[in-house]
C-alpha cells in the first residue's frame, strides 16, 4: 500500500510517528508531505523521517489564505508520480483537497472543529476523537485523544526518575494560531507573577514559544523539542494556555491549570470532559482564579500519586490510537463499518485482533 501523510503541525509529527514507523514494518510505502510550521521540521529530522517539504503558508492570515492553493497544488506535484493508494492527515484540507482531486480516498483525523468546514465535502472519511462534537455519515468515533497515538503506555513511559527528585512546575506559554485571533491569555506581569509565586513551592521551568523578558529567560528550560514530553512527564504541575500540552499532561496524570479566554465560549469538548469527567485539569477564564488553584496544587502532597488513580481511568475508557490507525488503514475501507459497529470497548481488543494478526 502507497500511503501520503500529510503534516501541518509539530503535533501532527508526534501524532502520526508511531504509526509510520509500524506501518512501515508492515511493509508499506510512506510519503511524508509537510508544510513549514514552528519546529515541525525540525522534529521529522530528529525522528529520522525523510520528508517533501512544501513550504510556508506564511504568516499572516491573508496570506494563509492566498496560499492554500498555491500548497495544494504543490502537494499535489509532490505526489503523484508516487500514485498513492491513501491519504492521511490530521485536520488536514489540502490532503483532502489533493486526494479528492487525484479521485484517492482520503482518512483525516481529528479532534476539533477548526478545520472541518473546509475539508468534509473532500475527504472520504474522518475519525473523530473524544470530543469532537459533529456528526454525520462519514465520522468515525474514536474513543481516544490525538495525544494517545505518542503517550499511551504502549508507546511512552513516564520519566520516574524526575518525579522521585524535587517537585517541578512547567508553565507552557504558547504563540496565537489562526483561530485564536483576537483570544488573549497570559500577560507579561501574570507571567512574572505565575514564577514569583510558584518558585516558593517548586522548581519552575518555562516553556515559551515567544520571547520572555530578561529576568525570565533564567527559568527556560533547556530541552530538546524531541525530549519535551519525556521532561514534562516528570513535572507536578502544568499552568498554560496550551490547547494540545495540556491534554499530554493530562493523560500523563499531571495537574493542569489551563487559562485561555476560549473558555465560557462553547469551549472544546476535550476540555470539558478532561475536567468534569476525569477531574485532570482546571480550566480558567480568570488569570486570578488560575493562579489560586495553581498555589492549592503546587501544596497538595504526593499529587502525582493522586492524579495517576485519575489517569488510570482515563486509560480504562480509552483505547491505543496508534494501533487502531495501523489496523484501520489496513483494513480500510471495510474497518469504516468494523469500527462503527465497535465503538465502545470492545473496539479496542477488536483493533488489537488485527493488529496482531499483521505482526504473526
Amino acid at each position: 500500500m502507497k500511503i501520503v501523510v500529510d503534516i501541518g503541525h509539530p503535533s501532527h509529527v508526534h501524532f502520526f510517528k508511531n504509526f509510520i514507523l509500524e506501518i512501515q514494518k508492515n511493509g508499506h510505502q510512506v510519503l511524508i508531505t509537510v508544510s513549514e510550521k514552528d519546529i515541525t521540521t525540525s522534529l521529522l529530522q530528529a525522528f529520522g523521517f525523510e520528508y517533501t517539504n512544501l513550504g510556508s503558508y506564511g504568516k499572516s492570515l491573508l496570506q494563509k489564505i492566498l496560499n492554500v492553493p498555491v500548497m495544494n497544488i504543490k502537494m499535489y506535484k509532490a505526489v503523484r508520480e508516487m500514485k498513492p493508494d491513501i491519504f492521511l492527515g490530521y485536520g488536514s484540507v489540502r490532503a483532502a483537497h489533493v486526494a479528492w482531486v487525484l479521485r484517492k480516498p482520503c482518512v483525516i483525523f481529528d479532534g476539533d472543529e477548526f478545520t472541518f468546514p473546509y475539508y468534509k465535502w473532500f475527504a472520504n472519511t474522518v475519525c473523530v476523537f473524544s470530543g469532537f462534537e459533529k456528526t454525520g455519515k462519514k465520522i468515525v468515533n474514536v474513543p481516544g485523544y490525538k495525544e494517545l497515538a505518542y503517550l499511551h503506555p504502549r508507546w511512552f513511559s513516564l520519566n520516574l526518575a524526575i518525579q522521585a527528585k524535587d517537585p517541578i512546575t512547567v508553565l507552557r506559554f504558547v504563540s496565537r494560531a489562526f483561530h485564536d485571533v483576537g483570544k488573549g491569555s497570559f500577560d507579561l506581569d501574570f507571567k512574572r507573577r505565575l514564577v514569583k509565586e510558584l518558585e516558593r513551592y517548586s522548581t519552575v521551568c518555562i516553556s515559551s514559544e515567544t520571547s520572555l523578558p530578561v529576568e525570565l529567560e533564567s527559568y527556560r528550560a533547556n530541552i530538546k523539542p524531541e525530549k519535551m514530553h519525556t521532561f514534562l512527564s516528570g513535572a507536578n504541575l502544568l499552568v498554560t494556555d496550551s490547547g494540545t500540552m495540556t491534554t499530554e499532561a493530562a493523560v500523563m496524570g499531571i495537574p493542569v491549570v489551563r487559562c485561555n479566554s476560549f473558555l465560557g465560549q462553547g469551549y472544546l469538548g476535550i476540555f470539558q470532559e478532561l475536567e468534569k469527567k476525569y477531574g485532570l485539569i482546571f480550566n480558567y477564564r480568570d488569570s486570578e482564579l488560575a493562579l489560586n488553584k495553581a498555589i492549592q496544587l503546587s501544596q497538595i502532597p504526593d499529587i502525582r500519586a493522586i492524579w495517576g488513580q485519575k489517569r488510570k481511568c482515563l486509560l480504562q475508557d480509552k483505547i491505543d490510537v496508534t494501533s487502531f490507525m495501523v489496523w484501520f488503514v489496513e483494513h480500510y475501507p471495510d474497518s469504516i463499518h468494523s469500527a462503527q459497529s465497535f465503538y465502545t470497548s470492545s473496539l479496542e481488543s477488536h483493533v488489537k485482533k488485527g493488529v496482531n494478526s499483521k505482526h504473526e
